[in-house]
């Protein structure tokens, strides 16, 4: 197996802004696995809140290239388990080989990865759009600009009220709101008291990551369902998140790959909570990565391609919502340069 990789800084169409702050464009690595002339992609975006770059990537597989080469490449899950133990500090990097490794397969098989998963893409969810932070104005410019059954309202803000009750004027879309941890449980109860009257679906990480005594007291008040972004990380903080979340919000390149993924939805669906899955603002490559686990999600936020003014890929469609497959087996990415 040759291990190839790319660093990449794709700009975003506007700049983008949560409760954390603003970024214009988003730097991520590619990798390409080569394998008996058949090549796998994958990507994971750099993000400094949990404090990954690039340069820490590609360090950490250069590092380990040589083992990586090395592996004898059967099945994605035995390649997951290899990197897992081989690279153990680094998730993303795993997740974007995990995703290579993937694709390799699916190719191998000569299958586009949901139909070895046996997913049926009939009954795929929606995707959202998501509006940044911004003034209130130019938040309806953004969701005017792009018209859509749902959109992801970032939040954080004083003004959070004051902004859902003027944007729903302009729209009769589904909002689902995403705090970003940003509020306070006082805030939270207030807020979401407000939101119910405005067609909001779900509340999306409302507290700190770790403030799970505000949950447990939020959870059972809150007549919104509340959904857990950056308190559910790996598959270890599911059974946590029963009794101070209704839902989980997966992210392929923080839980390392679509492996673990896979197994977090059955855990999770074991648990009786509901699965979500996110963008990290990830190009057409590890946007195919979601796709491929539509089927098994209850909910699904993968606009990467569509708040990005650049692509390296042609992948996925996007049909007001709904995901259009390529076809092709594995991803069914092709690259347009790399």
């Amino acid at each position: 197996m040759v291990v190839k990789y790319k660093a990449i800084n794709l700009p975003f169409r506007h700049p983008f802004t949560i409760s954390k702050g603003t970024k214009t464009s988003q730097p991520s690595l590619l990798v390409e696995l080569e394998h008996f002339g058949l090549k796998g992609y994958g990507e994971a975006p750099a993000i400094t809140y949990y404090q990954v770059t690039v340069e820490n990537m590609i360090e950490d597989l250069l590092r380990k290239k040589k083992a990586i080469e090395q592996f004898a490449f059967t099945t994605p899950e035995r390649f997951w388990h290899y990197l897992h133990h081989l690279i153990p500090g680094n998730p993303f990097l795993v997740a974007a080989l995990d995703m290579a490794g993937w694709d390799l397969y699916g190719k191998l098989m000569k299958k586009p990865v949901y139909q070895i998963l046996k997913g049926d893409i009939s009954r795929n969810p929606l995707t959202d759009y998501t509006i940044g932070i911004d003034s209130v104005e130019r938040m309806v410019e953004k969701m005017k600009e792009k018209p859509w059954p749902i959109y992801k309202i970032k939040l954080g803000t004083s003004e959070d009220v004051r902004i859902l009750t003027e944007l729903r004027k302009h729209t009769d879309a589904v909002f689902r709101i995403d705090a970003n941890a940003a509020w306070s449980l006082d805030e939270a109860l207030e807020k979401i008291e407000h939101f119910r009257h405005l067609g909001v679906e779900f509340i999306e990480q409302p507290l700190a990551k770790d403030d799970w005594e505000g949950m447990a007291q939020l959870y059972p008040q809150s007549s919104l369902p509340l959904i857990a972004d950056e308190s559910c990380v790996f598959e270890a903080d599911i059974d946590r998140c029963v009794d101070h979340f209704h839902g989980i919000n997966i992210k392929l390149t923080k839980c390392s790959g679509m492996t673990p993924a896979i197994r977090m939805i059955a855990k999770a669906r074991k648990a009786g909570l509901k699965v979500m899955m996110g963008s990290m603002n990830e190009s057409s490559v590890g946007t195919a990565a979601i796709a491929q686990l539509l089927p098994f999600l209850d909910y699904v936020d993968m606009d990467g391609p569509l708040l990005l003014a650049e692509d390296v890929a042609l992948g996925v469609g996007f049909d007001f919502g709904k995901i259009r497959y390529t076809g092709s087996s594995g991803l069914g990415v092709s690259l347009t340069s790399f």
